[in-house]
């Protein structure tokens, strides 16, 4: 599927089937600078592929690590503690992942080993405070400079003098990476000493400090405890590999699809694979909420079971501080809960991607919601009318991810689509999320939405829906190619341009898929041959036979698939999809449909003549215009476009404008 800068998601109605979950961002991101701080090489099984990971990625190229892809895992040569490249400047994106024990880590190799380094982000990064850590670091004697604002990203590390007699001090009621980074970054000085970290005020997010610890832990760091005040790191560490560790899925993103099944999985269950009750992630602990919200949820050491409970969910009050970045999902399940849920202890919301609390506060009002919002909760009463909603990410994974789950609302009286704006920040930890959700997802089929471009041969249909399809994330039906598909096999298995029975079963078993704008034809890529003269010429003729079409009518249908399908070809509006929300007939004259297909063929070394090609055309319109079966005409509402003199992305954005006419989202 398409990365669109909007996707509109349909009324869902419920779930079933099962999602496998990619790995988690906290542990994939923790592992790959852990095993670049190592010597030797550790081999990363199942590991995140988002956006985050890999500006970590390219951050320990930069610096030196191997990095190579070996079958379905990942190698890293570490650096054993040195530093082969003294001066680098890294961009790491919106990730805190990277950004805070990156940070830590250079400090300290820095002041020790000599170097110099520049480390910034997206402008959202450079919102994101890091002063916490950078004033825990310089009294070590570890030279930082904020290049822009004090406190904030980006910053330049260039040397210093290490003075590690006291113990380090950071603030942990701000965010727990600070912490995170410098329980990474101080096993790399702590040869000769004892290091101590004292924290200071109430430390937030510490199932994410738990995660730390874990991966030290097996990567030969063992970090004293004294509640969660005091971290010691002993005398001597040093970092091991473990040689090889695979990253659990991601609890997190796990909690989108608890959510899910626990509005919608009403009949069939919904499987959640990656992540169970052998979890050594915090967020696994939004299990624990969505029960209290009446989900039913069972567990296996890998996997999740989960159906809906109680309907509606009940009304909770709940301190989040354990399950900072799932929590989220909870706000979002509040729309279907019987009275208001308040979420409270989430101050670090405000210092992420975006600030979460005044962002979701905002986007759950456009759909109805009434919400209350203060400097560390939220409240979210369910909607007494549900509204369609363009939703507003803030270039926010889980501001994107979240809202998806609103449209369920047909189960809670609504019947609303919701429309998601740059749906691509998923990119950051689950760029498969979309087709993950609508993989398991059932919507009525009239509700999912179609967009149908029909017109005569060689009008350019194909090429303008592929276009429209890619820029509304929807799926594709060249119908045509489904017509020359099956007059492709007619030709190769022999069989006579009038042999109806025969035709029609080999249609009925035709080994076609679409993959990349290709067809492939029993795995054989037969794009081009589609094109060929003599192919298209027996396809009209296929056409008009009706067993023939009765049986690609069938396939056609099948096409429409959530979230939704652009389909062209000669009846798409007329026949097969008469209740699409839009229907454009494209139309250009003979002379401008033969030079395109002229230059169309010579581009391939195929010969042609524009004369000829042009009474072909003509003859072929006649044809399909005066056949007894779906003659080719416009639909009574279709919207015409002449499109002789327009190039594709003025065609493009001309249907797109039409295409935004007939939605309810209004101005976003």
């Amino acid at each position: 599927m398409s990365r669109p800068e909007f996707l509109d998601i349909p009324p869902l109605v419920g779930t079933a089937g099962t999602v496998r979950l990619p790995g988690s961002k906290s542990i994939s991101n923790r592992v790959l600078l852990l095993a670049g701080l190592c010597a030797g090489t550790t081999r990363v099984h199942d590991l995140l592929d988002s956006d985050d990971t890999q500006v970590m990625l390219e951050a320990l190229r930069a610096l030196g690590c191997g990095i190579a892809r070996d079958g379905d895992g990942l190698s890293v040569t570490g650096l054993g503690g040195r530093l082969v490249v003294r001066e680098a400047r890294l961009f790491l994106g919106n990730a805190g992942t990277a950004m805070r024990p990156l940070a830590a880590a250079l400090a300290l190799l820095s002041a020790t080993q000599g170097g110099r380094f520049e480390l910034s982000g997206v402008p959202r990064m450079h919102e994101r405070p890091i002063g916490d850590l950078v004033d825990a670091l310089r009294p070590l004697g570890c030279r930082i400079d904020c290049l822009g604002q004090e406190g904030y990203p980006p910053l330049r590390i260039d040397g210093g003098r290490l003075a590690l007699d006291a113990p380090i001090r950071v603030r942990g009621d701000v965010s727990s990476q600070f912490l995170t980074a410098l329980l990474m970054a101080l096993p790399l000085v702590a040869q000769d000493r004892e290091l101590i970290i004292d924290v200071e005020g109430e430390l937030i997010s510490r199932p994410y400090i738990e995660i730390t610890l874990a991966l030290l832990a097996r990567f030969g760091i063992a970090v004293r405890r004294d509640g969660w005040q005091r971290f010691t790191i002993p005398r001597g560490a040093a970092y091991r590999s473990p040689g090889e560790i695979h990253v659990e899925g991601d609890a997190s993103s796990a909690s989108y699809f608890i959510a899910a099944g626990a509005i919608a999985a009403t009949g069939e269950a919904l499987r959640i694979e990656g992540v169970g009750s052998a979890s050594i992630q915090g967020d696994i602990r939004f299990v624990e909420a969505a029960r209290a919200m009446g989900a039913d949820v069972r567990e296996e050491a890998n996997a999740l079971i989960v159906q809906r409970g109680a309907w509606p969910l009940r009304a909770i009050t709940l301190d989040c501080n354990h399950i900072p970045d799932a929590a989220m999902t909870l706000a979002v399940m509040a729309l279907y809960a019987d009275g208001p849920s308040r979420l409270t202890n989430i101050a670090s919301w405000r210092v992420k991607e975006t600030d979460r609390i005044a962002a979701m506060a905002t986007e759950l009002r456009k759909v109805g919601a009434t919400v209350v919002e203060g400097a560390d909760f939220i409240e979210v009463a369910p909607p007494a009318r549900w509204r369609p909603a363009a939703i507003h990410t803030y270039d926010d994974h889980r501001m994107a991810m979240c809202a998806s789950l609103a449209a369920f609302n047909p189960l809670a009286g609504g019947r609303e689509p919701v429309r998601i704006l740059d749906p691509r920040c998923v990119g950051k930890t689950f760029p498969g999320y979309f087709d993950a959700l609508f993989g398991v997802a059932q919507a009525a089929p009239s509700s999912i939405p179609v967009l149908t471009v029909d017109g005569p041969t060689a009008s350019g249909k194909g090429t303008l829906g592929s276009a429209l399809a890619d820029r509304l994330g929807y799926y594709h039906l060249d119908s045509g190619a489904l017509y020359r598909a099956t007059a492709v096999a007619a030709l190769r298995a022999g069989l006579a341009p009038d042999d109806e029975a025969g035709t029609a079963a080999l249609a009925r078993c035709l080994p076609l898929r679409f993959e990349s704008q290709r067809a492939l034809l029993a795995g054989e890529d037969v794009t081009d041959t589609l094109r060929l003269e003599d192919v298209g010429n027996r396809a009209s003729q296929i056409a008009a036979l009706p067993a023939v079409r009765q049986t690609l009518v069938e396939l056609q249908l099948g096409f429409r698939q959530l979230p939704g399908l652009v389909a062209d070809g000669r009846d798409m509006g007329t026949v097969i999809f008469p209740d699409a929300a839009l229907k454009v007939f494209l139309t250009a004259s003979a002379e401008t449909r033969a030079e395109r297909r002229h230059k169309q063929l010579i581009s391939k070394g195929i010969p042609a003549s524009i004369q000829a090609l042009c009474a072909d055309l003509e003859a072929r319109d006649a044809r399909d215009q005066n056949r007894s079966i779906a003659p080719l005409k416009p639909a009574a509402e279709a919207r015409l476009l002449d499109n002789s003199a327009l190039s594709i992305e003025a065609s493009v954005e001309q249907v797109l404008d039409w295409w935004e006419s007939v939605q309810p989202f209004g101005a976003s």
